[in-house]
Protein backbone atom coordinates (compact mmCIF):
# COMPACT_ATOMS: atom_id res chain seq x y z
CA UNK A 1 0.00 0.00 0.00
CA UNK A 2 2.66 2.37 0.74
CA UNK A 3 4.66 1.28 -2.38
CA UNK A 4 1.45 2.11 -4.47
CA UNK A 5 0.76 5.99 -2.51
CA UNK A 6 4.58 6.57 -3.01
CA UNK A 7 4.24 5.62 -6.36
CA UNK A 8 0.95 7.55 -7.15
CA UNK A 9 3.26 10.70 -5.45
CA UNK A 10 5.53 10.45 -7.81
CA UNK A 11 3.80 10.38 -10.44
CA UNK A 12 1.67 13.48 -9.64
CA UNK A 13 5.07 15.59 -9.01
CA UNK A 14 6.49 14.20 -12.45
CA UNK A 15 3.09 15.20 -14.27
CA UNK A 16 3.22 18.37 -12.65
CA UNK A 17 6.88 19.17 -13.49
CA UNK A 18 5.90 18.54 -17.34
CA UNK A 19 3.00 20.82 -17.13
CA UNK A 20 5.08 23.13 -15.57
CA UNK A 21 7.68 22.82 -18.52
CA UNK A 22 5.26 23.29 -21.16
CA UNK A 23 4.05 27.34 -20.19
CA UNK A 24 5.71 28.10 -23.65
CA UNK A 25 4.79 26.12 -26.34
CA UNK A 26 6.29 26.74 -29.78
CA UNK A 27 4.33 26.06 -32.98
CA UNK A 28 6.52 25.93 -35.84
CA UNK A 29 4.36 26.15 -39.19
CA UNK A 30 3.03 29.35 -37.75
CA UNK A 31 6.40 30.45 -35.97
CA UNK A 32 5.04 31.85 -32.75
CA UNK A 33 5.11 30.71 -29.11
CA UNK A 34 1.97 30.52 -27.18
CA UNK A 35 2.21 31.26 -22.99
CA UNK A 36 -0.36 28.71 -21.79
CA UNK A 37 -0.08 30.74 -18.54
CA UNK A 38 -1.14 33.92 -20.00
CA UNK A 39 -2.71 33.31 -23.28
CA UNK A 40 -0.38 35.42 -24.99
CA UNK A 41 0.93 34.52 -28.68
CA UNK A 42 4.52 36.02 -29.24
CA UNK A 43 6.00 36.10 -32.78
CA UNK A 44 8.98 34.27 -32.93
CA UNK A 45 10.32 34.13 -36.59
CA UNK A 46 13.11 35.41 -38.03
CA UNK A 47 12.21 39.01 -37.49
CA UNK A 48 12.18 38.68 -33.94
CA UNK A 49 15.86 37.87 -34.20
CA UNK A 50 17.00 40.35 -36.45
CA UNK A 51 14.91 43.28 -36.94
CA UNK A 52 15.70 46.58 -34.73
CA UNK A 53 13.38 49.57 -34.98
CA UNK A 54 13.02 53.43 -32.49
CA UNK A 55 10.28 52.82 -30.57
CA UNK A 56 7.66 54.48 -32.59
CA UNK A 57 8.97 52.59 -35.62
CA UNK A 58 8.65 49.26 -33.23
CA UNK A 59 5.05 50.25 -32.79
CA UNK A 60 4.48 50.35 -36.13
CA UNK A 61 6.10 47.34 -37.41
CA UNK A 62 3.90 45.09 -35.00
CA UNK A 63 0.73 47.17 -35.58
CA UNK A 64 1.32 46.14 -39.44
CA UNK A 65 2.85 42.61 -39.02
CA UNK A 66 0.60 39.81 -40.74
CA UNK A 67 2.18 36.43 -38.87
CA UNK A 68 0.83 32.78 -38.71
CA UNK A 69 -2.18 33.93 -40.23
CA UNK A 70 -3.42 36.58 -37.75
CA UNK A 71 -3.21 40.36 -37.80
CA UNK A 72 -4.27 41.83 -34.52
CA UNK A 73 -0.66 42.18 -33.45
CA UNK A 74 0.81 44.95 -31.12
CA UNK A 75 3.77 46.23 -29.59
CA UNK A 76 4.16 44.25 -25.96
CA UNK A 77 3.61 46.38 -23.00
CA UNK A 78 6.21 46.37 -20.30
CA UNK A 79 3.96 43.98 -18.25
CA UNK A 80 3.72 41.41 -21.26
CA UNK A 81 7.30 41.65 -21.61
CA UNK A 82 8.75 41.68 -18.21
CA UNK A 83 6.19 38.15 -17.96
CA UNK A 84 8.71 36.51 -20.63
CA UNK A 85 11.74 36.95 -19.14
CA UNK A 86 13.34 34.22 -17.42
CA UNK A 87 15.69 35.64 -14.78
CA UNK A 88 17.30 32.33 -13.63
CA UNK A 89 18.85 32.36 -17.39
CA UNK A 90 21.49 34.13 -18.90
CA UNK A 91 22.51 34.94 -21.94
CA UNK A 92 19.08 34.25 -23.63
CA UNK A 93 17.07 35.06 -20.64
CA UNK A 94 13.80 33.81 -21.85
CA UNK A 95 12.66 29.69 -22.33
CA UNK A 96 13.95 27.62 -25.16
CA UNK A 97 10.62 27.52 -26.40
CA UNK A 98 11.80 30.85 -28.17
CA UNK A 99 14.01 30.16 -31.11
CA UNK A 100 14.09 33.92 -32.55
CA UNK A 101 15.91 35.53 -29.77
CA UNK A 102 19.15 37.98 -29.33
CA UNK A 103 20.82 39.23 -26.71
CA UNK A 104 19.96 42.80 -26.84
CA UNK A 105 17.11 45.20 -25.67
CA UNK A 106 13.54 44.61 -26.90
CA UNK A 107 10.87 47.38 -26.77
CA UNK A 108 7.64 47.14 -24.99
CA UNK A 109 4.84 50.25 -25.44
CA UNK A 110 4.93 51.58 -22.25
CA UNK A 111 6.33 55.12 -21.78
CA UNK A 112 8.93 55.65 -19.04
CA UNK A 113 6.86 57.81 -16.07
CA UNK A 114 9.80 59.79 -15.62
CA UNK A 115 10.78 61.19 -19.00
CA UNK A 116 8.36 60.73 -22.10
CA UNK A 117 11.06 60.82 -24.12
CA UNK A 118 12.10 57.27 -23.26
CA UNK A 119 10.43 53.76 -22.87
CA UNK A 120 11.17 50.65 -21.26
CA UNK A 121 12.56 47.34 -22.23
CA UNK A 122 14.23 44.23 -21.34
CA UNK A 123 17.56 42.87 -22.15
CA UNK A 124 17.36 39.51 -22.97
CA UNK A 125 21.35 38.38 -22.32
CA UNK A 126 20.33 38.54 -18.59
CA UNK A 127 16.46 39.42 -17.96
CA UNK A 128 16.47 42.85 -16.53
CA UNK A 129 14.69 45.67 -17.43
CA UNK A 130 16.16 49.21 -18.61
CA UNK A 131 14.86 52.38 -20.19
CA UNK A 132 15.80 53.92 -23.24
CA UNK A 133 15.22 56.92 -25.37
CA UNK A 134 13.03 56.03 -27.87
CA UNK A 135 14.67 57.26 -30.75
CA UNK A 136 17.38 54.53 -30.31
CA UNK A 137 16.96 51.49 -32.41
CA UNK A 138 15.90 48.53 -30.35
CA UNK A 139 14.84 44.73 -31.12
CA UNK A 140 11.37 44.18 -31.25
CA UNK A 141 8.93 40.99 -30.86
CA UNK A 142 5.62 41.82 -31.01
CA UNK A 143 2.46 40.02 -29.24
CA UNK A 144 -1.13 39.57 -29.57
CA UNK A 145 -4.18 38.02 -27.63
CA UNK A 146 -5.07 34.51 -28.42
CA UNK A 147 -8.57 34.61 -26.87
Amino acid sequence: MKKNILGLLLIIGISANLVASERFVRDDTKEVVVDSATNLMWQDDADAKSVTKTWEDAIDYCDNLTLGGYSNWHLPNYNELWGVADRSRVNLAIDPAFKNVVSNYYWSSSTLVSDASGAWGVYFNGGYDFGHYKSVSGSVRCVRDNN
